[in-house]
């Protein structure tokens, strides 16, 4: 068939009405306006406090534009750290945005940054280009939670006499009592935390020792925590050793509550003795561990032996607080939790020579990582506290 100008033409028109009608774009919908709703952060205060998300339009439509929105949920919860919200929004014709105000539920607990979440959904009279909005709490507190119950031992005993406690009174930390010590060495265990001095990660709050690790990078370490100890100021022999504590939890966290020998600086590690008077490994929560550590100096792994003590089924050592304690005569250290011995080791049970009728200092600790609790996981909730609510040392009479 001859094609001509005008059957030319005439195809041509008809491809590009066929084009068009083949866009799927309905009459009316090509000039849309884009609704968006943006982030919003603030410190979370002690009186009321409102966040405001501000809800905008690309541009200014000659129609009002309606956009439901409900908030959601992220590392904060709705009831506990702000008021679950949901409704709909209007932006009046020839406007160009208008406001969500969320409640937020104020405390004066130190708790990391929160998130949660403003989502649009159902826009009338425009398109929703970004319907997720970010509400970041952030933290400006610094009280802990601290539990208040738990076993307590007495102030006194038949037989003995007090001869020095710490109760952590006051505001800060004794430095009569404590040394920290510092950095990020593995400390002999491939540990993975930076131990500070700052106030973050130890701290005095009514009447309690509070040690905290964090999930922070600092000074090449992905974590922080606080290692004290009582050398060169407070160091004994003998007698019979209460802390009353509340311990942390977690994949890779490692408390410990122990003992060296004053000697170490001269003779070494094993040779100076080491007395764990309480250690717990984070992915059991509700075991401990009682060990004696000996050896020649420089000696890896160390000769030791120990014991455990189980909390009955369903119990943990972070829910209320236990009282570990050692009875440590010349030649015998008896291991207690709560009063109930589960542990002796004597003379007898060492090989070589026995460290422990010499001079020992305390040190109290968190370490995240090592070869024994393994390392943090997606499982593992930071900040974790080690809470002290006393130690005192007895002397027999």
């Amino acid at each position: 068939m001859r094609m001509t100008f005008r059957n030319i033409v005439t195809a041509f028109v008809i491809l590009i009405l066929a084009g068009c009608g083949s866009s799927g774009t309905e009459p009316g919908m090509e000039n849309l306006p884009r609704v968006s709703i943006s982030n919003f952060t603030l410190f979370e205060g002690n009186d009321v406090t409102n966040f405001t998300f501000n809800v905008s339009l690309n541009l200014v439509s000659d129609k009002e534009v309606r956009v439901d929105y409900a908030t959601k949920d992220d590392t904060a919860e709705k009831g506990t750290d702000y008021q679950e919200t949901n409704g709909t929004v209007t932006i009046a014709a020839g406007e160009r945005g208008a406001e969500i105000q969320i409640e937020i539920i104020t405390d004066d607990l130190k708790e990391p940054d929160e998130n949660f979440k403003v989502i649009l959904s159902n826009a009338v009279n425009a398109e929703i280009a970004n319907g997720e909005g970010i509400g970041t709490i952030r933290n400006d507190d610094t009280r802990v939670d601290i539990p208040e119950d738990g076993y307590i031992t007495p102030e006194s005993y038949a037989g003995y006499r007090l001869n020095w406690s710490d109760e952590f009174e006051g505001n800060e930390i004794n430095t009569e009592n404590w040394t920290h010590e510092f950095g990020a060495s593995g400390w002999g265990n491939q540990e993975s935390q930076y131990y500070t001095d700052r106030p973050d990660n130890s701290f005095v709050q009514d009447g309690r020792l509070v040690i905290e690790a964090k999930r922070e990078n600092f000074d090449g370490a992905p974590y922080t925590s606080a290692r004290m100890i009582t050398k060169e100021k407070q160091t004994f022999t003998f007698g019979r050793v209460d802390i009353r504590a509340t311990l942390p939890e977690g994949q890779g966290i490692w408390p410990a509550l122990w003992m060296l020998g004053s000697n170490i600086s001269t003779i070494g590690w094993p040779a100076c003795g080491e007395i764990d008077i309480m250690e717990l490994v984070g992915h059991e929560p509700d075991i401990v561990h009682g060990t004696g550590h000996w050896g020649e100096q420089g000696q890896v792994p160390s000769d030791r032996r120990g014991g455990d003590y189980k909390l009955p089924r369903g119990e943990k050592f972070s829910d209320q607080f236990h009282v570990f304690s050692i009875i440590w005569e010349p030649g015998q250290i008896e291991w207690y939790v709560d009063d109930n011995k589960y542990f002796t080791l004597r003379t007898s049970d060492v090989n070589g020579n026995y460290p422990f009728d010499n001079e020992f200092f305390f040190i109290f600790n968190i370490a995240v990582g090592g070869q024994w609790p393994g390392y943090p996981d997606a499982t593992t909730q930071f900040p974790q506290r080690m809470i002290v609510d006393y130690i005192r040392v007895f002397d027999r009479i």
